[in-house]
C-alpha cells in the first residue's frame, strides 16, 4: 500500500495544476493589456520647458570685439526674430558699434639710439598717422545690420546642483545662423558683407530666456587700397518671447 503512495501523487500533480491555472484565470490576457490598449490610450508627455514655435523673439544686447587691432568696439544691438517652426526661425539685428583705442594699437619713434612707443588717440586712429601720410586704420566702429536664418537642433537639459545649489537642472537650446550683413563705417564707406554666429540659449522661464552668441562679421572695407575684413563678437543678450506662454501640440 505505502508503494503505491508515490504513483498516486505522481498522476495528481497535473490535474492539479490544470486548476490552479484555472483559479487563477487566463495571465495572458493581462499581458495583452500591459503592451495593447493602456500604451494605446496614454499618450507621451515631451519634457520640453520651453516651445518656440509661432513666437516672438525680442532680444536687447551687447556685443565685444577682439582681436581687434586698431579698434575696440562695444556694440549694443538689439534682436528681434520669428520662429517659423521649432528649429527654424528668421532673424533681424540692428546696433552701433562703439569704437575705443585698442590695446595692441602702438606708435612708435625712433630718437637717437631709442625707440618709444605709445598708445594712439582716438583722434591720431581716425584721421591717420602722425607723419602726414594720411594712411587710415581700418577697423572703425559703426552702425551694423543683419539679416539671418536660424537653425536650433539642439535642445537639452544641463544639471547644475553640485554648481548652483538653489536650480537643479538648466534647459538650452544651442544654434547657428548666416545671412547678409551691412556696415555703415562713414558716408562713402557702406560694405555690404555677411555675418555667421552659433549662441546657446538658457531657459530661465517660459517666455525669459538668457543668450550668448558668437558672432564673426565679414565685410569689404573700403580704405586705402581696400580689403576684406573679418571681425569677431562676443554677445550677450536677454530675450523676451511673446506671446508668454505657449501651447503644446
Amino acid at each position: 500500500m505505502l508503494r503505491a503512495l508515490p504513483l498516486v501523487v505522481l498522476f495528481a500533480l497535473p490535474a492539479f495544476a490544470q486548476k490552479s491555472e484555472e483559479e487563477a484565470g487566463d495571465v495572458s490576457e493581462v499581458d495583452k493589456d500591459r503592451s495593447g490598449p493602456l500604451k494605446d490610450r496614454v499618450t507621451p508627455v515631451s519634457g520640453h520647458l520651453f516651445l518656440m514655435k509661432g513666437r516672438f523673439e525680442i532680444s536687447p544686447g551687447v556685443g565685444f570685439s577682439f582681436r581687434d587691432s586698431f579698434y575696440q568696439k562695444i556694440a549694443p544691438n538689439l534682436l528681434l526674430s520669428f520662429h517659423l517652426t521649432e528649429t527654424l526661425g528668421v532673424q533681424l539685428r540692428a546696433g552701433y558699434a562703439i569704437s575705443f583705442v585698442s590695446t595692441a594699437a602702438q606708435i612708435c619713434t625712433v630718437e637717437g639710439l631709442g625707440r618709444s612707443c605709445r598708445g594712439p588717440t582716438l583722434n591720431e586712429l581716425d584721421t591717420g598717422s602722425t607723419d602726414g601720410t594720411s594712411t587710415l586704420p581700418y577697423g572703425r566702429g559703426g552702425f551694423m545690420a543683419d539679416l539671418n536664418l536660424e537653425w536650433a537642433p539642439l535642445y537639452g537639459k544641463l544639471g547644475t546642483l553640485a554648481v548652483l545649489p538653489f536650480l537643479d537642472m538648466v534647459n538650452f537650446n544651442m544654434y547657428v545662423a548666416l545671412g547678409p550683413a551691412i556696415v555703415l563705417l562713414g558716408p562713402k564707406s557702406i560694405p555690404i558683407g555677411g555675418n555667421v554666429g552659433a549662441g546657446i540659449r538658457f531657459f530661465i522661464n517660459r517666455f525669459v530666456t538668457l543668450r550668448l552668441e558668437l558672432r564673426d562679421v565679414i565685410y569689404y572695407e573700403q580704405i586705402n587700397t581696400g580689403s576684406v575684413r573679418n571681425q569677431l563678437f562676443g554677445e550677450l543678450g536677454i530675450s523676451f518671447f511673446l506671446p508668454t506662454d505657449f501651447t503644446r501640440e
